[in-house]
């Protein structure tokens, strides 16, 4: 299957740059956090959503620091998947959290697909539960599909100068609303009405902090880049840094300048697509246009770099063969094949899904496995990396109470999502199980079990 050299995955040398690599993780994070997320945050945790987003910041700087230490040590295009793989080997282990990761990051750009397609009827005064916003969404991801088909310049290209429209046009939005509203005072003492009827406000406050990470966990596309990108042992940890820190100050601005402009009642009502809802009573018309168009400038280059990376992490997986893969007849590389997957997955989930349980599964997915990253850190790599064991246990620490309040809120408020999330995990857990049973992988060089 894997005998023909021009079906091998091939990865460009030095074609990424620091830029690059930066707007393609601001990409997905920014597109989900603040266009789709802000809403539901709010429906969780009342008027507290902004303080959530600085809750989930802090979670991510401690996360963060794991895949910063790894990426310096090991840069591949394998990214999240070869750090698994360096510390457990070529196990199910490896092969199951990889996965959720890579279902994870698909969610994500199903989640930028059909926040595209919402915010996008905005402009014709069509309500968000038209047919029309999948359909959209679906024409998103197929566009962007082509786009990855061509060179890294060219994704980065578009990637990057989405990127800035996409930044200077947020911050512009946050200051102005901030202005216009005269005050970025927000009653905190609002609680939501499913956290006062549920009496569960602590745990809808640690579940909006769950969604708020999946607003900032974009930053784990760029580790999918340590191959193409330029000096990748240095470069692959400052880009996350620094893409974490632009969205740790766009969050907070567009946050308290949504909370500034819209009641919390309005903000729920408009849950996914509440930065236009709030740009009519601070900027008029003209200001709902102009955040419409910079939500599917967003989106747009969201889906473009989560593509980008997803197809990249599953190659790598089958370069490890540590999933099943078929060619299907289609030509080309590993790479192009698993682009294509990719875009399947994603269209099947932007078409039947909405955006509230597609969060949801992300989040939980992506929760389980970053866990997973930590503790075989903590386990088989903590010297080999220098990482300090405080830092581990406590990145551990915070995404079980985040992952345990989100589970939490989402069984009283939508269990099916919760069942589904755990359908899903016990089906990828039983492939590889059988898969790996028939095509065992002698381990060369790891020892850990």
């Amino acid at each position: 299957m894997h005998d023909h050299e021009d079906k091998n995955s091939h990865y460009q040398k030095d074609s990424l740059t620091l830029v690059g690599a930066v707007a393609l993780g601001t990409g997905v994070m920014i597109g989900a956090g603040i266009f789709a997320l802000t809403g539901q945050m709010a429906q969780m945790t009342g008027s507290l959503f902004p303080l959530a987003f600085l809750s989930a910041a802090v979670v991510v700087i401690f996360s963060a620091y794991s895949y910063v230490k790894m990426s310096n040590a090991y840069p591949s295009a394998g990214g999240i998947a070869m750090y698994l793989k360096k510390a457990y080997g070529s196990t199910v282990t490896t092969a199951f959290h990889s996965l959720l990761m890579y279902f994870s990051m698909v969610i994500a750009q199903s989640f930028l697909a059909r926040t595209f397609g919402t915010y996008t009827l905005q402009l014709f005064g069509i309500d968000d539960t038209s047919l029309l916003v999948p359909t959209l969404g679906a024409g998103l991801l197929l566009v962007a599909f082509l786009i990855n088909l061509s060179a890294n310049k060219m994704i980065e290209g578009v990637a990057s100068v989405l990127g800035f429209i996409k930044i200077g046009g947020i911050v512009l939005f946050g200051i102005v609303g901030v202005m216009v509203a005269g005050s970025v005072e927000v009653d905190f003492s609002t609680v939501s009405p499913d956290a006062s009827t549920s009496g569960a406000t602590i745990a809808g406050f640690i579940g909006a902090t769950a969604l708020g990470i999946l607003a900032f966990k974009g930053f784990t596309t760029i580790t999918n880049s340590g191959s193409e990108l330029i000096d990748p042992h240095r470069n692959v940890g400052r880009a996350i840094m620094i893409a974490i820190a632009l969205c740790v100050v766009i969050y907070t601005l567009v946050g308290y300048s949504v909370a500034s402009n819209l009641s919390l009642q309005q903000i729920i009502e408009t849950r996914n697509y509440s930065l236009a809802a709030a740009a009519r009573p601070a900027l008029g018309e003209y200001a709902v246009w102009f955040t419409v168009v910079l939500a599917m400038l967003a989106t747009a280059g969201g889906v473009i770099a989560s593509i980008f990376a997803v197809s990249r992490m599953l190659a790598m997986l089958t370069d490890m063969k540590l999933v099943p893969h078929s060619h299907f007849g289609m030509p080309g590389s590993i790479q192009k094949h698993t682009l294509v997957y990719t875009v399947i997955l994603g269209l099947l989930l932007t078409i039947f899904f909405d955006l509230t349980r597609i969060a949801a599964m992300g989040i939980i997915f992506y929760l389980i496995m970053d866990i997973a990253v930590h503790w075989g850190i903590l386990r088989h790599l903590r010297h080999d990396i220098d990482a300090k064991l405080s830092i581990l246990i406590t990145a551990i620490i915070l995404d079980l109470i985040v992952l345990g309040g989100f589970v939490w809120v989402k069984i009283n408020s939508d269990p099916l999502v919760v069942g589904v999330a755990g359908a899903v995990m016990l089906a990828i857990l039983l492939v590889e199980v059988l898969f790996l049973r028939h095509h065992p992988i002698e381990s060369k060089d790891h020892k850990h079990g």
